[in-house]
């Protein structure tokens, strides 16, 4: 499909990507891990097969918290500000709370 041209563009302006921002705990560790990805699935498989080397050494790690975004940019800015704010009570007020 590639090869056709306009394959690309067509294909973005009917099928909807979803950018996903997320928060990963570790019992071994007691520790979360922030991230964001378009495939979370795909990702989570990644830290939990040791491919991540900030998470290799706490695995396995299982998905607590999710948030979608329509774009990329949104889903890593918003990443960014859970990380800038340092705070395990707010990251745990947001798993407990969430709908």
């Amino acid at each position: 499909f590639n090869s056709v041209p306009g394959y690309k563009a067509a294909h973005c302006r009917f099928f909807a990507f979803m950018y996903f921002t997320y928060i990963l705990y570790s019992a071994k560790c007691d520790r979360y891990y922030i991230g964001s990805s378009e495939d979370i699935i795909k990702r989570l498989a990644r830290h939990n097969a040791g491919q991540v080397t900030s998470t290799k050494f706490c695995r396995p790690w299982e998905i607590k918290y999710i948030e979608e975004f329509p774009e990329r940019a949104v889903a890593i800015a918003r990443e960014f500000a859970l990380k800038k704010m340092k705070s395990r009570v707010y990251l745990e007020w947001l798993i407990r709370t969430k709908k």
